[in-house]
């Protein structure tokens, strides 16, 4: 079945986690995707773990991989002319060029967006970065983590009585990709009626706060600021996540209305403390939250986390199971969904993807090439895509503009 970005042609030169993703969203519904890396200085995102049996190379890396899913791969070192008058022929050919660099680094290598629009006027450039392309901090380097801490979730993400909180796997790092990937879509529906292209820039802190609406409505409204609260609710209580039966495994319980905290209840067989005054409304509970908890956590412990969450659900009160990571892979709904695909991947072996979490009707996605490992596609795409000679590839290699295995830091050569 054709795909929806079927024709459409990516020049990939971003890196780590923001980047990568925009242009997997693409690929899996069609688009060809080049991605250029180096192995002299490879992507962030392949030196971290988990690393296939251990061992650190920069093509055993499944969080690296995981973001590249459909692509093809090469190798490039952007600091020599060669490869940057390679890179521009690479601009020629694609619709879209997207980058993730600190300002200022495509512009060194003359393939910032005035210079590629001189070589192909129809093309549409994505640059996203931290803090974006101009003003004081555009310059300030950073992962997830940075943006997460200075767009302010950390300071209301743990515990009342703690520090604040770093969100797991850079937050932000999941929520900018997708605003970049419906400006690649807009832009690519109007050139198709203008033939004009485009250039688009990302902040992924100010993409980010989007999420942070409510508490940012409530300062500008009511000068509240936002607060550390664990895991409890302004506007629900009972709202926790309570230690079941067995090592480690907890679920979740969130009541909403005073109809659900009837039904919660009674999925506890209707305890004598559920009557105490103190229970008796939103309000009363509110003010004895601490001991609502330990009430509740005295319950929970007594069942599997999987009954909780089955006994609340069936009398329709909110729950579900903190799941592990085998748990998850096993999880019968996604299953249903197929969201987790298996590939080959060339190092790595049979490995788990993510599949986008929404489905189109008329084209859905197509994952058939597992990510790419570092270079795996020169030969293809030097050759048959820019028209390379063989010849001209090997005298490449020899002069280290397409760069191999061999440049990799040691550190990051197969050591256990």
């Amino acid at each position: 079945m054709k795909q929806v970005f079927e024709g459409v042609k990516i020049a990939d030169f971003s890196w780590v986690a923001v980047g990568p993703q925009i242009s997997r969203e693409l690929a899996e519904h069609g688009a060809m995707v080049v991605r250029v890396e180096c192995h002299k200085n490879p992507d962030p995102i392949r030196t971290m773990a988990p690393f296939r049996d251990n061992i650190t190379t920069v093509d055993r890396s499944a969080f690296g991989a995981a973001y590249n899913t459909g692509k093809y791969g090469i190798s490039l070192d952007l600091n020599k002319p060669k490869a940057q008058d390679i890179a521009k022929r690479l601009v020629k050919w694609a619709d879209i060029v997207q980058e993730s660099y600190t300002p200022g680094t495509m512009a060194k290598w003359g393939l910032d967006y005035e210079n590629c629009r001189k070589i192909n006027p129809e093309i549409i450039y994505l640059s996203t970065c931290q803090h974006g392309q101009y003003g004081p901090f555009s310059k300030l380097p950073g992962f997830g983590a940075f943006s997460s801490i200075m767009g302010g979730y950390s300071s209301i993400t743990g515990w009342p009585d703690r520090d604040p909180a770093v969100l797991w796997n850079n937050f932000t790092d999941f929520i900018a990709p997708e605003y970049a990937v419906m400006a690649l879509i807009g832009a690519l529906a109007y050139r198709e009626r203008t033939g004009r292209g485009m250039y688009i820039e990302e902040s992924q802190l100010e993409a980010a706060l989007s999420f942070l609406g409510p508490a940012i409505l409530d300062y500008t409204a009511n000068g509240r600021v936002a607060k550390r609260r664990g895991n409890r609710d302004i506007y629900m209580v009972p709202h926790g996540v309570y230690r079941c039966r067995g090592d480690d495994y907890w679920a979740a319980i969130a009541v909403s209305s005073e109809e659900e905290w009837q039904s919660f209840c009674k999925v506890l067989g209707d305890p004598q403390w559920t009557n105490d005054p103190k229970f008796s409304s939103f309000a009363s509970r509110k003010e004895n939250e601490d001991e609502l908890d330990v009430l509740v956590a005295a319950w929970t412990v007594n069942y599997t986390a999987q009954r909780v969450m089955t006994t609340m659900q069936a009398k329709g009160v909110p729950a579900g199971v903190v799941e592990k990571a085998q748990e998850v892979l096993d999880d019968p709904q996604l299953r249903h969904r197929e969201h987790f695909r298996f590939l080959e991947h060339k190092t790595i072996g049979k490995m788990p993807l993510h599949s986008p979490a929404y489905k189109l009707s008329k084209t859905p996605c197509h994952m058939w090439k597992a990510p790419p490992c570092l270079g795996e596609d020169n030969l293809f795409v030097y050759k048959e895509v820019l028209g390379l000679s063989e010849d001209a590839i090997s005298d490449l290699i020899v002069e280290g503009v397409i760069t191999t295995e061999a440049d990799v830091p040691e550190f990051l050569k197969g050591k256990d």
